[in-house]
């Protein structure tokens, strides 16, 4: 794996792993529960105004998207501490400043959002209009980027550190 490749790399604790996996194994034994769902109410005759028969069907395709979904992202992720970055990178705790107001301040962590359910911080995605402003930035950098609002902010990183979640 390339450096470039290790900093873009969805990194999870081992518990945030762990819950993943296990949401996943349960969703897949599901499978069989949703499917007699469906077919239960297939029997109950005329599908087009049968609305039974199609929330179970819709439950079953959220249900598959959220499978593919987590079987992906942890065929993917790297567990244990993302390494030690020089610039912001996913998986660091950034303070940043707006505008060029030093006490108008924020603290979140840059991340995916399965890892908002295993902490107390406000989590962006790198995606995100923020989050991909302030990607590859060192302390004390100042960037801009559209909200979507539409509004354009200025922000300058204070001080980023790797998540220890």
């Amino acid at each position: 794996m390339s450096t470039t490749d290790r900093e873009a790399a969805t990194w999870l604790s081992q518990e945030a792993y762990d819950r993943l996996q296990a949401e996943l194994n349960e969703l897949i034994a599901g499978r069989p529960a949703i499917a007699a769902e469906i077919n239960a109410r297939r029997e109950e005759g005329d599908l087009r105004e049968n609305g039974g028969y199609h929330a179970a069907r819709e439950e079953q395709g959220k249900q598959e998207a959220r499978i593919r979904q987590l079987q992906e992202l942890l065929r993917t992720a790297q567990v244990g501490e993302a390494p030690a970055a020089d610039v912001v990178a996913p998986g660091c705790v950034v303070t940043i400043h707006f505008d060029d107001d030093t006490d108008d301040t924020e603290t979140f962590l840059l991340g995916s959002r399965e890892i908002a359910a295993t902490t107390d911080l406000t989590v962006y995605s790198p995606e995100s209009a923020l989050g991909k402003s302030i990607l590859g930035s060192r302390p004390g950098q100042t960037v801009t980027y559209t909200a979507p609002s539409g509004a354009e902010i200025k922000v300058t990183v204070v001080r980023f550190e790797a998540y220890g979640g």
